[in-house]
């Protein structure tokens, strides 16, 4: 059996593939070339409308836009300058000591694995393994001997990642309604009104999400870090920084990865501190959950626990640390537009039944 082809119709086709190759290479190499600026635009745009609240509120009482943002981002900027001025330096000592201690806590922990459980688990294999060899730490901890700041600040790079990402998120925040009408005179009437609520609901739901879980991890932060240093544990400050952030931006089992950490390395030292941290941990607990979030996430969206969990880990896997934290407010975003604008049925009694 013969297939004739159209010889108009094949050269159509061949010239179809070969342009959709093409293009597809001229977008991977601009990804490669702009993918991080375009996720520092992610980023700006995540910070401009966490904000959002703030320089709405101060707006909504008379202040220009732009100034309102300016007092927000000055306010930010200010009280992240105190903290590094007051606990920068020993933030900075505390970390480069804690990275050097990493391979002795290893160490321990195996020492007590082998001894309990009667293992033979080979510690130098496993920090090998683990790339906690001595000239890794000593390599690490001497980039962070110099502080932070200076760390920060000796990477071109990061530098200007974090100068791009300010000045977007401050382009994003005073010019907000500019850039709304804008991409809204792209767009067809009845569009125009979809994509301004979309807008809204983004602003609304992931701004007062992630301004509520920051409010709650500094408190979170500020109480651990005090009680560990009341009861003396190494490595207070970064311990108790990590228990707060740790606690809020990773759901359901967050709370136990912030106090897992100090309650190791106080295992080998005091274990009594052990149960101290699992006390105060249990108590700050319930205080958060009945006192501090009412009061605080009473206007924010409330996300399912294994969404958020899995928003974590899909961020993580996406853009590293940092998308681990932006996973959820993204998350947020698309949860609220589709409760927007998505369909809902009354449930069937016979679901009603056998879900109980």
């Amino acid at each position: 059996m013969l297939v004739a082809f159209d010889s108009k119709a094949l050269r159509k086709a061949l010239i179809a593939v070969v342009v959709a190759i093409v293009g597809l290479q001229i977008v991977n190499y601009a990804w490669g070339q702009l993918g991080g600026f375009l996720f520092n635009l992610l980023l700006a745009w995540l910070v401009a409308i966490s904000f959002d609240p703030l320089v709405s509120a101060l707006a909504r009482r008379g202040l220009r836009r732009g100034f309102a943002t300016t007092i927000v981002a000055l306010g930010t900027l200010t009280l992240l300058g105190l903290f590094v001025a007051i606990f920068g330096g020993a933030l900075a000592t505390q970390v480069t000591e804690l990275v050097l201690a990493l391979p002795s806590l290893v160490l321990d922990i195996v020492a007590w694995v082998n001894q309990t459980f009667n293992t033979d688990i080979d510690p130098v294999r496993l920090t090998n393994n683990l790339n906690l060899t001595n000239q890794e730490i000593t390599g690490l901890a001497s980039s962070l001997a110099g502080g932070i700041l200076g760390f920060l600040t000796g990477v071109v790079g990061a530098v200007f990642d974090f100068v791009t990402i300010i000045v977007f998120s401050f382009y994003f925040s005073a010019d907000a309604p500019r850039i709304k009408r804008w991409i809204s005179s792209w767009l067809r009437p009845e569009r125009q009104v979809v994509f301004i609520k979309v807008w809204d609901i983004s602003v609304q739901k992931a701004g007062g999400f992630v301004i509520s879980k920051l409010a709650l991890a500094t408190l979170s932060a500020v109480f651990h870090s005090a009680f560990f240093y009341l009861i003396d544990i190494p490595y207070w400050l970064p311990m108790g920084i990590f228990a707060g952030v740790v606690s809020q931006f990773i759901p359901t089992i967050g709370t136990y990865i912030g106090v897992a950490l100090p309650a190791l390395f106080a295992a080998f030292d005091q274990p009594i501190d052990v149960l101290w941290i699992v006390i105060f941990a249990t108590v700050y607990q319930q205080i958060e959950n009945y006192v501090f979030t009412p009061r605080i996430s009473t206007r924010t969206m409330d996300i399912n626990s294994g969404v958020a969990l899995a928003s974590v880990f899909v961020g993580a896997a996406l853009f590293g640390p940092i998308g681990a934290i932006i996973g959820i407010p993204l998350a947020a975003i698309v949860i609220a537009v589709f409760e927007a604008y998505g369909q809902r049925y009354e449930v069937h009694p016979y679901v009603h039944r056998s879900s109980r």
